[in-house]
C-alpha cells in the first residue's frame, strides 16, 4: 500500500515538474514576442528606457498611425509592402510545391539511374545559406533584368524551396502502401486518377506541411530580399523594416509595430491548417 501510494506521488511530482518545464521553455519562447507587441503600443521614451520600464504605463496606437501616416514620422507604404510579400510568397510556395510533388513522387516511386546521387546533391543545395548565394544571384539577375522585379524573387524562393520540398514529400509518400495505387489501377483508373485520388488524399497533410513551411520561408526571407530587391514595388515585409531607420536614429516602435504585421498573417494561416500540419508531422509516425 505505501508502496503504491509513493508511486503515484512520484508520479504527480513528474507530472508537475514536466508541466514546470514546459511552461518555463514556452516562457523563454514567448517573452520575445510578447515584448516586441509590448513595444509596438509603448511610446519611444520607455522603448528607450534604462533599466528597461517592465510593466507600461501608456500604451496608444501612435506608431500604427504614423506607419500608415498619420502623425509626423512620414508615411510607410504597408499596403504594398504586404502585397508585395503575399504575391511572392504565395506563387513561389505554389510553384515550389508542385515541383515538389513531382520530384518527391519520382524519388518515391521510381527507381532509374544515379537516383542516390542526384538526391544527396539536392539536399546538399539545401546547406548552402541563402545570404551566399545573394551575389551570384544578383549578377546573373542583373544581366537578365529581372533585379527589382517579382519574378526575380519568386524565381530565386522556389530555388531556395524546392530542395526542402521535394525532400519532405518524398518522405511523405514513402508512407503512402504503393498497392493503394495498384488496387486503384486494377479497378480502371489511369496512373494519374490514381494518384489524384488515391495517393494524394493519404499524403494531403504532409503535402500542406510542406507548403506552410515553404510560404513562411519565402514570408520572413530577409537576406536575399534585401539584395535583389530596390524600389517599393518589389520590396517585401522584411526589408521594409529598413524604412525606419536613418543614418543616426532607429524607430524601433515603428519597427515593432510593421513586426506585428508581419507576424499576424503567418499566425492566422498557422492557426487555420494548424489541423493538417500535426497531421502531416506525424504522418508515418505510428505504424499499423
Amino acid at each position: 500500500m505505501a508502496s503504491k501510494i509513493n508511486h503515484r506521488a512520484r508520479h504527480v511530482a513528474l507530472k508537475w515538474s514536466h508541466t514546470a518545464g514546459l511552461f518555463c521553455a514556452m516562457m523563454v519562447l514567448c517573452v520575445p514576442g510578447l515584448w516586441i507587441v509590448l513595444n509596438s503600443f509603448r511610446p519611444t521614451v520607455e522603448i528607450m528606457a534604462k533599466p528597461p520600464v517592465w510593466i507600461p504605463n501608456n500604451l496608444n496606437l501612435d506608431h500604427y498611425r504614423a506607419m500608415f501616416g498619420g502623425i509626423g514620422e512620414g508615411s510607410v507604404p504597408v499596403l504594398t509592402y504586404f502585397t508585395n510579400s503575399l504575391i511572392i510568397s504565395v506563387t513561389s510556395t505554389v510553384i515550389a510545391i508542385l515541383v515538389g510533388m513531382a520530384g518527391g513522387y519520382a524519388f518515391a516511386r521510381y527507381k532509374f539511374k544515379f537516383k542516390g546521387g542526384i538526391f544527396v546533391g539536392l539536399m546538399v543545395t539545401r546547406a548552402v545559406p541563402g545570404v551566399a548565394l545573394s551575389l551570384p544571384l544578383f549578377i546573373l539577375f542583373a544581366r537578365i533584368g529581372i533585379i527589382d522585379t517579382h519574378i526575380g524573387m519568386i524565381l530565386a524562393y522556389v530555388a531556395l524551396n524546392v530542395p526542402f520540398t521535394v525532400w519532405l514529400i518524398d518522405g511523405f509518400f514513402r508512407q503512402v502502401p504503393p498497392e493503394l495505387a495498384e488496387a486503384a489501377e486494377i479497378d480502371g483508373c489511369t496512373r494519374w486518377q490514381a494518384f489524384w485520388r488515391v495517393e494524394f488524399p493519404v499524403a494531403r497533410s504532409g503535402i500542406a506541411s510542406a507548403g506552410i513551411f515553404a510560404f513562411l520561408t519565402s514570408w520572413n526571407e530577409y537576406a536575399l530580399a534585401a539584395q535583389l530587391t530596390r524600389s517599393t514595388t518589389s520590396k517585401t515585409m522584411p526589408v521594409g523594416l529598413l524604412d525606419f531607420t536613418s543614418q543616426f536614429t532607429l524607430n524601433w516602435g515603428g519597427m515593432c509595430a510593421l513586426a506585428v504585421l508581419m507576424i499576424i498573417p503567418a499566425l492566422i494561416l498557422t492557426f487555420l491548417v494548424q489541423k493538417h500540419l500535426i497531421a502531416g508531422l506525424t504522418f508515418g509516425g505510428v505504424k499499423g
